[in-house]
């Protein structure tokens, strides 16, 4: 029996149970069970009132992101390479970082997952940086995983150049990142600009690194010569080429990486001085008008080595400037009843645009007035925070005006498809006294985001036309996102947003889009969720754009759809999902429970058409049991020390995840008002 298969029969026997035992305070409809709509208001007023009170004095938003603990392992690394750092938050850095172990001895990119080999070998050597010995019980376990699992030689690429830098590893070994990569022009095919956003913000500091190769002895304690099987001395650590496939794109790179090699070796480097000027340029260009370097941890990371690297002192103002944007990625954690001691943390980036234009519209939905005070101080910090400057998505869009908007609270170079369209979605809330500016602001935005659709009909994030699939193949591309393709997810919130400013099938561009969303639907009826985890995200984001832009709720793709959504409901009523299912698309739809991965699914069926359903019913009963006597909802799992967020963002798949704190908030909030709206519609006791 399948997961998805067993799910449905738990779920038909739960449902049955809950009929035998009708608490007080429901309503039974045609045999199933409904939640009181007195308690459904109730929960809104709560919830609202609750997100109302996360609102920051200047207008905004902004939850904690949490992700796994590379972010603490990579910044004992920055500060052990630079002689940095404040001690004590070092150590604090590291407490947050044990806490995480696994009982086999690894580290997981996500809680409950597989140990993961990369981020195993980088906290086992900020340990051993940190002064904890080999002999440790808990790096003896790390070290048996590890070398199970292939030792250092089985990790990827950004690693390996970390342990270069400290001399773990050989610059040798390492897939080549040649700084000549900039000089390539815009119209070349293997242009810097034909890789995603985010990892243009990685390599190119990284590309620096491993021209200037940085140095630094650590004390033989503090090394990790025993995480290579069979010792270091008898490692092959060369890239070797796989001659069964001695045809492939694969081969040209790992031969040309040769090449490379060889020419670094005798200094045949003719374009070096050049190169590392204009990448130079290229990142100091990228530190203005942003929070650090494409405003995301590891980028702003390498952005400060490479700095250090071409020369740049201690105190020099770039220097500052780029730390203090790093430094304020932490959070001081005080001791607690589950952590006994101090921890300091990282978030991976901030998400202000995000949470206010998210905040903002559910609370508009949820009956704030358009005009009250709140909402408008929140639409001005957000028309404030609108991009007048032609950043790295322009190559690709030569002839467009700015527009739009980022993630963080400042990345000028990078605004997102994504965000421009929840801020968009967010101003339709409110009443402006400035009405005429904010138009005009939102018909540029509109304008920008038509200018990104790229050839399929779809949306990527950051670039047009990023789909170059022979990237994939180069040797330093192991961290599975060089690449930012149209996804289903935000086209599908772009098709609700132009919707909501009157845009309709007669736009041959919507129409485009339409095709591309339907185009890519998956056999079972679900679709693929590239930004949050993972089909549940994916394929309702997809039903709310398709209803949107009226798509009739009864075509056999739309029902397959809502379909899928109830099949994999949990037996307690709710939905959830873990990131194992970008590894494994078998278990897609299969996980714990969670309260923003509920009120998608929810979305998903209402957008469907469906309010009547058993699967609707039991999860707004899941909601409502479950929403705390603030109005807030937990999303942690485990108890104690090992206490920890889910995680239903994604930001490289199969690679890093993400906890987005107030997804847990303003979700639940939509779901339960779009619950209400329609029942109001087709109240108790109708027809049907």
């Amino acid at each position: 029996m399948s997961n998805q298969q067993g799910k449905k029969q738990s779920a038909t026997a739960g449902v049955a149970a809950v009929k035998a035992s009708t608490p007080k305070g429901a309503a039974l409809r045609f045999g199933r069970l409904d939640a009181d709509l007195k308690d459904v208001e109730s929960a809104i007023v709560q919830s609202r009132e609750f997100l109302l009170s996360q609102q920051h004095p200047e207008g905004y938003w902004c939850g904690e992101l949490e992700a796994d603990s590379m972010l603490e392992a990579d910044y004992i690394f920055l500060h052990t390479l630079l002689e940095s750092g404040d001690p004590g938050r070092l150590r604090r850095a590291l407490t947050e970082m044990m806490r995480y172990q696994n009982e086999d001895g690894s580290w997981s990119i996500y809680p409950g997952g597989p140990g993961n080999i990369s981020l195993s070998v980088k906290c086992y050597s900020s340990a051993k940086l940190m002064g904890i010995g080999g002999e440790d019980p808990r790096l003896k376990k790390c070290r048996e995983w590890v070398l199970a699992h292939g030792g250092v030689v089985a990790t990827n690429t950004f690693t390996k150049m970390y342990l270069c830098a400290l001399g773990e590893y050989d610059y040798d070994a390492v897939p080549a990142i040649p700084p000549e990569i900039v000089l390539f022009p815009k119209w070349f095919y293997f242009n810097i600009y034909e890789i995603s956003s985010w990892s243009r913000s990685i390599l190119v500091p990284l590309a620096i690194m491993y021209a200037r190769k940085p140095f630094k002895k650590i004390a033989p304690e503090q090394g990790i010569d025993e995480l290579f099987v069979g010792g270091r001395a008898n490692a092959t650590l060369r890239l070797r080429m796989d001659r069964k496939t001695l045809v492939s794109w694969r081969n040209f790179f790992l031969i040309l990486d040769r090449i490379l090699h060889f020419a670094e070796a005798v200094h045949i480097r003719p374009l070096r001085t050049l190169a590392l000027r204009k990448a130079e340029k290229w990142v100091l260009a990228r530190l203005e008008m942003t929070d650090g370097l494409g405003a995301i941890y590891p980028a702003m990371l390498n952005a400060i080595i490479a700095l250090r690297c071409l020369g740049y002192s201690e105190d020099d103002p770039q220097v500052i400037r780029a730390r203090d944007e790093f430094e304020k990625l932490g959070i001081e954690q005080p001791a607690t009843a589950d952590v006994p001691e101090p921890t300091f943390r990282m978030q991976p980036c901030a998400s202000p645009v995000w949470d206010t234009a998210q905040a903002v519209y559910v609370l508009g939905e949820a009956g704030v007035k358009r005009d009250d005070p709140r909402m408008i101080k929140a639409a001005d910090w957000l028309l404030a925070k609108e991009v007048r400057h032609r950043g790295d998505w322009a190559v690709k869009a030569p002839n467009t005006e700015p527009g739009g908007w980022y993630f963080e609270f400042n990345n000028e170079f990078y605004p997102d498809t994504d965000d421009t369209a929840q801020v968009l979605l967010a101003l339709t809330k409110v009443e402006n006294p400035r009405e005429g500016y904010q138009h005009k602001v939102a018909q540029r935005a509109i304008e920008w985001e038509f200018a990104m659709q790229c050839r399929s009909g779809g949306w990527g994030s950051f670039d047009k036309n990023n789909t170059k699939m022979i990237f994939q193949y180069i040797p330093f591309a192991d961290h599975n996102a060089m690449l930012d393709p149209p996804t289903v997810d935000i086209t599908g919130r772009i098709l609700e947003m132009l919707a909501t400013y009157g845009y309709s099938r007669d736009d041959k561009r919507v129409e485009k889009a339409i095709k591309f969303i339907l185009s890519e639907q998956e056999p079972d009826g679900s679709w693929f969720g590239r930004w949050g985890v993972n089909y549940i995200y994916g394929t309702f984001l997809v039903l709310r754009g398709l209803e949107a832009i009226g798509i009739d709720n009864h075509e056999p793709q739309i029902q397959q759809a809502a379909e899928w959504i109830r099949m994999v409901q949990n037996p307690d009523g709710g939905w959830g999902e873990t990131c194992g299912s970008y590894d494994d698309s078998n278990t897609r739809g299969v996980g714990p429970s969670s309260p923003s991965q509920t009120a998608w699914a929810l979305l998903g069926l209402l957008a469907a058409g469906d309010d009547r359903s058993d699967s609707i019913a039991k999860g707004v009963r899941w909601l409502l049991t479950r929403q705390q006597a603030g109005g807030s909802w937990d999303e942690r799992t485990g108890a104690g020390i090992t206490r920890q967020a889910l995680y239903t963002g994604t930001g490289f798949p199969r690679v890093f995840y993400l906890s987005y704190n107030l997804y847990r908030q303003y979700f639940p909030l939509m779901a339960l008002t779009g619950y209400l709206r329609a029942m109001e519609r087709a109240p108790l006791g109708a027809g049907g």
